[in-house]
């Protein structure tokens, strides 16, 4: 096991960190928030110190570097990242509790946007910012931002692709260029890109500069932290459209836009992933909106609809902005969107749950293999986009999807001990958008409430689910498991 080269990297996340915490500390100081301005100091210069000490205890020549070792530094990045994140919310004293500043960080890292804040806008416009562009570092991970900039003597591709698989969503990542740096680069480009124009186009829809800023951010990497107690509600029609279509785009897969950026536009818009998206997500805005019709909406069809493509386009993302209260919202609706919470983003993209390409892997997989009940002698692949899917990854989707489905009933136990003794439906979705990255659920979780409630052993486990949804249990797992740490 390479630790030395592990303590290298950590101590590189540090330092990014540190810049990234920047920009945060100029709006304290800007709008006079000298308890933030502490904060900030207090963990900028934490996260200095530490990752001095990693660095002077860190190698600089080349070794090996095995997928364990990407699995088991990704974890532990992720985890030193949100301990140094948490503390400027912790040192100002905005939010008293340790463990409560540490779920607020992990799920803004993790883009997951469930939030133990009752009053937001009392947080202050630094740490709000913080908040915000913590959705917008994790989105695309800042190990892909470390591999795009950081130079290093034994950056080979093996460690580069290690790094860039063990951080990434969806059932496989490879290479958009030859170089995986290349890659990374190429990946942060269309991320500043689309994060650029939002932004503007919100500030064209009369959103102020500051909420623009940050919503962009939660939109980017399908956070969904708002700025505002109301959410998303307040602002115009115009910005909640710009924010769907956004939501939406960040969904996809990237490499979509790589291919656009060098006019392949066909090869683009033909992968079947992309069709199926775009068909669940359709399909769930029109069924929503007459559901809510039907069921005797006093809002007018224009309302109805735009609430509907908002919700789904937040659930289907996992972004978690809100502009209605759909714990208000009929059955028919509300399991629409239970079901979008399983299904999550396309693979490659910001946005988390099990991914579109796996419920097809699987759904082809098991179609195939109902075909072969009453067909034995036929020997039928599994195909996508008229191309062959390696058993291999079949079996990997499979054991992803068993794993998935352990966490669930595990965490979903764990926080039924909770003393507060909340229904079952608080507790199965509150693991649901924990784990998934959602953000809100429903019942006492709902878009209106929070998890403040929860007590420190039950948002522990939060925490934890929210770190394996956003690195896909593997890294975690490998982390935790015993076998990783002995020697050969």
């Amino acid at each position: 096991m390479n630790y030395k080269i592990m303590m290298r990297v950590c101590a590189w996340i540090l330092v990014i960190e540190i810049g990234c915490m920047t920009p945060a500390l100029g709006v304290a100081i800007y709008t006079g928030d000298q308890m933030a301005v502490i904060g900030f100091i207090g963990a900028m210069a934490t996260a200095g110190a530490m990752s001095l000490l990693m660095y002077a205890g860190s190698v600089r020549r080349r070794m090996n570097f095995y997928a364990k070792e990407g699995m088991l530094v990704t974890a532990f990045a992720w985890i030193l990242l949100s301990i140094v994140g948490a503390l400027p919310f912790y040192l100002s004293g905005r939010i008293p509790g340790f463990v409560d500043a540490l779920f607020e960080i992990i799920s803004g890292f993790t883009t997951t946007g469930a939030s133990v804040v009752s009053d937001v806008e009392g947080l202050g416009k630094g740490l709000l910012f913080w908040r915000s562009y913590s959705h917008w570092i994790g989105g695309m991970g800042v190990l892909v931002f470390f591999l795009a900039i950081i130079p290093s003597a034994h950056k080979g591709e093996g460690y580069s692709l290690h790094l860039l698989r063990a951080e990434s969503p969806g059932p496989s990542v490879n290479k958009m260029v030859p170089r995986m740096r290349d890659t990374a680069t190429a990946l942060y480009r269309i991320y500043v890109v689309l994060t650029v124009i939002n932004i503007v186009l919100l500030l064209l829809s009369g959103m102020k500069p500051f909420d623009s800023f940050c919503i962009a951010f939660g939109t980017a990497g399908t956070g969904g932290f708002a700025v505002l107690n109301s959410g998303c509600a307040e602002y115009t029609p115009m910005a909640q459209w710009i924010t769907t279509v956004f939501m939406l785009l960040f969904g996809i897969n990237f490499s979509v836009y790589y291919m656009m950026a060098h006019k392949r536009f066909k090869e683009a818009i033909k992968g079947e992933e992309l069709r199926v998206y775009l068909f669940i997500v359709f399909a769930s805005i029109a069924g929503i909106a007459a559901n809510l019709m039907r069921s005797g909406s006093t809002h007018p069809l224009g309302k109805n609809v735009r609430d509907a493509a908002f919700q789904v386009a937040s659930i289907i993302t996992t972004t978690g902005f809100s502009t209605a209260d759909f714990n208000l919202w009929p059955d028919f609706s509300q399991a629409i969107l239970i079901c979008l919470m399983f299904v999550g983003a396309c693979a490659g993209s910001t946005g988390g749950g099990i991914k579109v390409s796996r419920i097809l892997i699987l759904f082809k997989s098991a179609r195939r293999n109902l075909h072969n009940v009453f067909h034995p002698e036929e020997i039928r692949t599994v195909r996508i986009d008229g191309e062959r899917v390696s058993e291999k990854t079949i079996q990997h989707v499979q054991a992803y999807l068993a794993l998935y489905v352990f966490i669930i009933i595990v965490s979903f136990l764990l926080v039924s001990l909770d003393p507060k003794e909340f229904s079952m439906t608080t507790n199965f979705s509150a693991v649901m958008a924990t784990f998934n990255n959602i953000g809100p659920g429903f019942d006492a979780v709902g878009p209106m409430s929070n998890f403040s409630a929860y007590g420190d052993f039950s948002k522990i486990v939060m925490c934890i689910d929210m770190l394996l949804g956003r690195l896909e249990i593997y890294p975690i797992l490998t982390m935790l498991a015993y076998s990783t740490y002995k020697k050969a």
